[in-house]
């Protein structure tokens, strides 16, 4: 009996061993003698983490192309797709990895001109500033930061989340004097705003003219290019004119018109847009605007190849919606190639 179960047994392993199946990726492994003790293995070590290092390419490439789109009428359009996009950049179709609608955090730069210039209309400044505070910045989410513009500039508010902060730094301003630093102040809020993470906008509220500042129209510009911000801008002078006269009929100056021309073109090329309110209905119709544009963005993501040596060189943009040519697109011009220490 016993001899017939070590039979059986015998048989079972020699089945076992013809049948067993290996798999195709699998190594044969040696065999070694029962008297080996056992290997001892080692822990494999970790594959070199590369997340930390896209993030920093990622970071340091990242354009963000901020979109707004309306139709004909002049109504935006909120219900476009990724694909429905044509980016070039210097003419040249582009990849656009990402589109992200109005969630993502604002940080503003708020510049408030407190030059002698604007002296008949700083109230109507104040109270233009707080009501767009109060419109546009969400609590906890978005951040602003608070300038004025006189001789030179002056941070009076860092950024924070903190309208109240922000409202009470806007009441307690002094009475205006002095030159206008106005470029500079611009120059100063956009590298400021290269700390921070999320749409860079820039709000000035002045009548555009600039008297005192070191560097000129085209450098501001450049900075805020660079900075990836839109610049927004109310325009006082036709407002101070109509509290004066109470004319409609604003009778612009060869200076007033060149400011006019300047405060366009900061806008056109940074994707903003500006604003010449009248009276006290046409200021809320203008800040309800602004507030609109910011709540009916596109944030388009173009990730440029390694131009680390074109660092500087400018790269013109230009966005479209495949097959809609009644649609407009309204965004920045372009963007200047980063360097290694533009990293934001």
């Amino acid at each position: 009996m016993r001899f017939a179960i070590i039979t059986i047994l015998a048989i079972a392993t020699a089945v076992n061993a013809q049948s067993g199946r290996i798999r195709p990726d699998a190594t044969p492994q040696p065999r070694r003698p029962s008297s080996a003790p056992p290997p001892v293995s080692s822990p494999t070590p970790p594959a070199p983490s590369t997340a930390g290092t896209d993030e920093i390419r990622i970071e340091s490439t990242l354009i963000p192309i901020p979109a707004t789109v309306t139709d004909s009428s002049g109504r935006p359009v909120t219900n476009l797709r990724l694909e429905d996009f044509e980016l070039r950049i210097d003419g040249k179709p582009a990849m656009i990895s990402e589109i992200r609608r109005s969630e993502a955090p604002i940080r503003l730069a708020l510049l408030l001109d407190n030059s002698s210039s604007v002296k008949n209309a700083l109230e109507f400044e104040k109270t233009a500033a707080v009501r767009f505070l109060r419109r546009v910045i969400r609590p906890e989410v978005d951040r602003a930061a608070l300038y004025s513009i006189s001789t030179v500039s002056r941070l009076e508010v860092p950024f924070t989340t903190e309208i109240g902060l922000l409202t009470r730094a806007i009441s307690q301003l002094p009475e205006p004097a002095g030159a206008t630093a106005l470029f500079d102040g611009i120059i100063a809020a956009a590298k400021h705003l290269t700390e921070e993470t999320g749409r860079r906008v820039i709000v000035l509220i002045s009548d555009g003219d600039d008297t005192a500042s070191d560097r000129g129209l085209e450098e501001a510009i450049r900075v805020v290019q660079i900075s990836n911000a839109q610049v927004f801008i109310v325009k006082t002078t036709n407002y101070e004119y109509f509290r004066l006269t109470r004319s409609r009929t604003v009778n612009a100056n060869v200076r007033q018109l060149a400011a006019e021309r300047r405060m366009e073109e900061l806008a056109r090329e940074t994707g903003g847009a500006i604003f010449s309110p009248i009276d006290d209905d046409e200021l809320e119709n203008a800040f309800r605007n602004l507030a609109a544009r910011l709540s009916e963005q596109y944030v388009l993501s173009y990730y440029p190849d390694n131009e680390t040596a074109n660092a500087g060189q400018f790269r013109a943009i230009s966005l479209s919606v495949r097959g809609r040519p009644d649609l407009t697109v309204n965004t920045r011009k372009g963007y200047y190639v980063p360097g290694k220490s533009e990293s934001k």
